[in-house]
């Protein structure tokens, strides 16, 4: 239970819980009861001092008729708040002619300032003004002139009216505040999904970057055993290790990206700490295994000092190179493939990734082109660009540029 719901009993019904759709009045709260009876309890004590008063000077049959009304017009309170106009309306009319419903009229009036906007409140409050000057002249009070009587009554209307209308312009205030605080509630809860789209989003896309290399080289040596049965043990001990390295890796790094959405605290399985993300550094490292695997790779970098490279974009750019080493072994298989890094503080750096044309027909990958789109989605979130297509001597090119800060 909330704070709030500890507290709902100190709430009038009306702002203690939102009103369902379709349901009928709220239940009275503690806080409703408490009032309902001070008001009861007033409105009896003001009738009773006007039932003495009358008594003074009056016979005791009108006596006994005043007191009934009056009873009859404390009873009525308890459904102000059902019927807060026609019991205003009655009440005023009723204190025309007895003077011991005064009380109970102040509080209809109380009630119907609070529930009603200002235009109903105004007309229903010129009634009762009317009333209280015609109460004066049907129903005179001896002790009390007339000019000071009707004073009193234009006052004491006045006085529960304001009151009532600052009691409901308050409740408006906090609904209002508590309107913006589900509404800022509902928006954060929408801003906090969006944030889970998009950490699923780029999740996706990293483990697309990261496991696509690593699969085509299972592919690549997979299909060199299958149609090469007859190569000598060497090379095929060869291809099996790297399979199996591959496969390793490629455990590796998915272990890696599902580590990214265990919980604080929450140990892996095999209880291995994560290894550190590939940089700049470790491009070398990723065109060697590249070369291990039969392909032919030129690494041609102007970098004297691969460190000093951000480390965001250093990452964006070893996926980059990643990912055109992959797209290459996949769409042009035996081909050469130049990787190219230039750039310096201040400039940026370039990222130039070209093959050739394959010799031969190369049969159809699915799923080709998802990861240049994700790739280009990455050089844009930092702050550089990319483009890729056909190179036009043949083959296809890759160049992307990320910015360095001087």
């Amino acid at each position: 239970m909330t704070r709030t719901d500890r507290l709902a009993w100190l709430l009038p019904s009306a702002m203690a819980e939102p009103p369902a759709e379709g349901a009928g009045r709220p239940r009275r709260t503690v806080r409703d009861w408490v009032v309902d009876t001070t008001l009861f309890l007033l409105a009896a004590f003001v009738g009773l001092l006007a039932s003495e008063t009358s008594a003074k000077y009056n016979s005791d049959v009108v006596v006994l008729a005043d007191q009934l009304l009056g009873a009859a017009a404390v009873c009525a309170l308890w459904l102000r708040r059902r019927w807060p106009v026609g019991l205003a309306v009655a009440l005023s009319l009723v204190s025309i002619v007895a003077p011991v419903a005064g009380g109970a009229m102040l509080a209809s009036l109380f009630s119907l300032a609070v529930r009603k906007p200002f235009r109903e409140v105004a007309w229903i409050g010129a009634i009762a003004a009317a009333a209280s000057v015609a109460q004066v002249f049907i129903r005179p009070d001896p002790e009390t002139g007339t000019l000071l009587s009707i004073g009193i009554g234009f006052v004491l209307i006045l006085l529960v009216t304001a009151w009532g209308m600052l009691v409901r312009s308050r409740r408006k205030l906090v609904e209002a505040l508590r309107e913006r605080a589900r509404r800022a509630e509902a928006e954060a809860e929408l801003r906090a999904q969006q944030a889970q789209r998009l950490a699923r989003e780029a999740i996706a896309r990293e483990m697309h970057d990261v496991l696509a290399h690593r699969l085509t080289l299972l592919s690549v040596h997979a299909g060199a055993l299958e149609f090469r049965p007859d190569a000598p043990p060497e090379q095929i001990a060869r291809a099996a290790g790297v399979i199996r390295d591959s496969a390793h890796e490629a455990l590796q790094d998915l272990r890696e990206i599902i580590g990214v959405l265990r919980t604080p605290g929450e140990s892996t399985a095999t209880g291995e700490e994560n290894r550190p993300q590939p940089t700049l550094e470790t491009l070398g490292a990723l065109v060697d295994e590249s070369r291990l695997a039969g392909m032919k790779v030129v690494l041609d970098s102007d970098l004297d000092d691969p460190a000093a490279v951000p480390v965001a974009t250093g990452r964006t750019v070893y996926r980059i190179a990643q990912e055109g080493l992959t797209n290459a072994r996949k769409h042009a298989p035996g081909a050469e493939v130049t990787v190219t890094v230039r750039g310096r503080r201040g400039d940026g750096l370039t990222v130039d990734i070209a093959n050739p044309a394959p010799d031969g027909p190369v049969p159809h990958v699915p799923g080709s082109g998802q990861g240049l789109i994700g790739l280009t989605e990455r050089a844009m979130l930092a702050g550089g660009r990319m483009s890729h297509g056909p190179a036009p001597g043949g083959g296809f090119a890759l160049h992307a540029w990320l910015p360095w800060p001087a």
